[in-house]
């Protein structure tokens, strides 16, 4: 079979191995759309999207006016639709569509276009409908939603509050429905959600890859069959297939039924008061998911293991106060509050309220979950049994980080860490261990002088798609942001000679001009870390460790992607290669030791690989170098020359640096400052990184690179 044919035969839900929590909060959604959607968070390689494409066939049929683009419900049609108003005209059955957005799509692509030139000399609002129209009432898929770019998540956030889509051009506006189930898979090491957006999810599930030989083989042999002859591996799966579809047919039908008791209402918000949740929506997450779960489980009463299946899906992503906590729920705080609250009735209630006395109350309860789907509703097919995944299995794992082989030299004795601890006989440096961070700050942004044009961001000057508008040009390729002043402009001088008559403006395409826009960008920020023996300090450690900690926060925040180096002994190592994933190098800095030498110039050197290799990748990406250090260079002949001549040639390349000065003491050697003005940056102190700090850091940024600084802009 060639790939065509897979395209043509989706891969069977039922035939997905193990994931047992994705598969049961995929159904829950097809049940109940209500409930939120789900964020699959997971390593590379585990089948997310498969399970979630996988999910479309088995959702049931819409009913659709005929016709229309925009997917309205012949029995409720949305009266300020583009194509309506609709009256009682056929109506036609569909497949429940399945939408993907993928990462680098444009904004027209996902709200829809507007014809402008029509719309100036002809009045008419020529509308194309983008990917929210065609997800109406349907599934909007994103896979690796967290490399998502802003503009679209904003505009992500918003249909998702209001239900409609907005299109806006110059005074030209179009609005239409737009409620779907939200659905998107991600890789963490790859970085995180926007807070706002996490939430918008009303579950989340943690996929890894089976650790178990026996279920392993099944999937392999399972996806084998597949690749060989698509149209057999899904007529053999076809009967479980449409048992599955019953069921959920069956579960929506009786979901409306389902009665939600004080009991149940209680145990939901003392659970989410116990594990401090943000807001309110937690709260209606969790009750919609359990009234599906008892609806699935073909019960119209929710029981306290609906209860707690529910926080288990609903309330791991929303516990986490800053993008280093790892998403999670403590399972025995969970059960401890639903045992303090359970059977609380209300008096009034006389005693009638279905709900079960215990934790494990009620027939057919059993273990947690009351019967989870996955099991019931899974193959019958003579496979291994299928383990679930628990949350957060597979995160740790990622994050495991073996501590550097360090090549142990002779330690430096000097400044206040000169007699700090005690040395190792045969003049060997010790290497000390990990040290924890102190507490974390709002750093102070350093920018990155000129203008540049890279990915939508926070942090330095670019030209962007969005922003305040600081001119106009002819546009390149598509239209965007129309300029409506310099189009008019543009077109007025030849209006008699094009005729016109009457007050409409005779606009031609060469007349239009689309918005210059000034914003902000994302940066590569590469951290180089000195570890060694000469910050082995503890306290010392501590602070930097805390600062690095500090400035790693407000790159995520600024969305930028970030790098990680250290150098010790006789050598440097790239901790973490630039990525997304700022919780990484949290973990990163957590576990690194110190102790040994300090080879300056090699931690400069490997900055000046990366950052070369980066420039290939993603050229319009621009770097800022972040040296953490005390300016002492030793190991090597002539290490202070040399750590010269790798500053001097970062600073030939038009690298914008910034020295951390982690000096410490009454006696300064002031080499930290040498090493700025080497690579044509700035020195600042640890405390200078605050915020509120009175020191102006992002005025001295800009203002030292005198001769290497002065870079065109783009």
């Amino acid at each position: 079979m060639t790939s065509a044919h897979n395209t043509t035969w989706q891969y069977p839900f039922t035939a997905v191995v193990g994931m047992d929590d994705l598969r049961l909060a995929l159904l829950l959604n097809a049940v109940s759309p209500a409930v939120g959607g789900v964020l699959v968070r997971g390593e590379k390689g585990t089948a997310k999207s498969t399970a979630v494409r996988a999910l479309s066939a088995l959702m049931p049929s819409v009913d659709v006016v005929a016709g229309c683009r925009f997917g309205c419900d012949p029995a409720a049609p949305d009266p300020g639709c583009p194509d309506g108003p609709h009256g009682s005209g056929a109506a036609e059955s569909r497949p429940t569509r399945m939408v993907e957005l993928p990462v680098g799509a444009s904004e027209d692509r996902l709200v829809g276009a507007l014809d402008i030139e029509r719309a100036l000399s002809e009045g008419v609002k020529a509308f194309e409908p983008g990917l929210l129209a065609d997800a109406h009432r349907g599934i909007l898929y994103v896979d690796e939603v967290n490399l998502l770019h802003d503009h679209l998540v904003d505009l992500l956030l918003d249909a998702a509050a209001m239900g409609a889509s907005y299109v806006e051009r110059e005074g030209v506006s179009v609005r239409h429905a737009s409620r779907f189930l939200l659905v998107g898979t991600m890789n963490p090491e790859e970085g995180e959600l926007r807070p706002q957006l996490l939430d918008r999810f009303g579950l989340t599930v943690e996929v890894a890859a089976s650790r178990e030989p026996a279920q392993r083989v099944e999937v392999v042999r399972r996806r084998l069959a597949y690749d060989a002859d698509p149209a057999g591996f899904v007529a053999r799966w076809a009967a479980e297939e449409d048992a599955l579809r019953q069921r959920i047919a069956a579960a929506r039908e009786l979901l409306p039924e389902v009665v939600l008791g004080d009991a149940a209402l209680r145990q939901i918000a003392a659970t989410c008061a116990a594990f401090e949740v943000d807001g309110m929506r937690a709260d209606i997450v969790m009750a919609r998911t359990a009234t599906a779960l008892a609806a699935w489980a073909g019960r119209t009463e929710v029981r306290e293991e609906d209860v707690r299946q529910a926080a288990l899906l609903a309330l791991p992503h929303r516990r986490r106060r800053n993008p280093f906590d790892a998403p999670g729920l403590d399972e025995d705080k969970l059960d401890r509050t639903l045992e303090e609250f359970a059977g609380q009735d209300d008096p009034a209630d006389g005693g009638d309220d279905p709900e079960p006395d215990g934790p494990d109350g009620g027939p057919g309860g059993g273990g947690p979950g009351g019967g989870l789907p996955p099991q019931e509703g899974g193959p019958q097919e003579g496979g291994p049994q299928e383990a679930s995944v628990p949350p957060g299995d597979g995160l740790p794992q990622q994050r495991e980080q073996e501590a550097p082989q360090g090549n142990e030299s002779v330690p430096e004795a000097s400044g206040d860490e000169a007699g700090a601890r005690p040395q190792p006989a045969g003049g060997a440096a010790a290497e000390r261990p990990a040290v924890a961070a102190d507490e974390p700050f709002k750093a102070r942004r350093l920018d990155v002088p000129g203008l540049g044009e890279g990915a939508d961001g926070r942090r330095s000057r670019a030209r962007t798609a969005h922003g305040r508008t600081t001119g106009a040009r002819r546009p390149q390729g598509t239209l965007g942001k129309l300029h409506l002043a310099a189009t008019v402009q543009a077109a007025a001088p030849h209006q008699k000679a094009r005729g016109r008559h009457g007050t409409g403006l005779l606009v031609r395409r060469d007349d239009l001009r689309e918005a210059v826009r000034e914003g902000r960008e994302g940066n590569l920020v590469l951290f180089v870390v000195d570890a060694s023996g000469s910050m082995a300090a503890r306290k010392r450690m501590s602070a930097v460790k805390g600062a690095v900690l500090s400035l790693l926060l407000d790159a995520y925040q600024r969305r930028d992607k970030i790098g990680m180096i250290t150098f010790r002994g006789a050598g440097a190592e790239v901790a973490l290669p630039p990525t997304s994933s700022v919780e990484a190098g949290a973990a990163r800095l957590a576990s690194l030791p110190t102790g040994g030498r300090t080879p300056l110039a090699e931690g400069l050197l490997a900055a000046h690989d990366v950052l070369r290799v980066e420039r290939m990748r993603d050229p319009a990406r621009r770097p800022l170098l972040v040296v953490v250090t005390d300016g002492r260079a030793t190991g090597g002949p002539e290490p202070r020359i040399r750590a010269a001549r790798a500053a001097r040639l970062l600073a030939a390349d038009g690298t914008a640096s910034v020295v951390v000065d982690c000096e410490a003491g009454p006696v300064r050697l002031g080499l930290a400052g040498e090493l700025a003005r080497d690579l044509a940056g700035t020195a600042v102190t640890l405390d200078a990184l605050r915020a509120d700090s009175v020191s102006a850091l992002v005025r001295t940024v800009q203002g030292t690179r005198t001769v290497h600084g002065n870079r065109k802009a783009a």
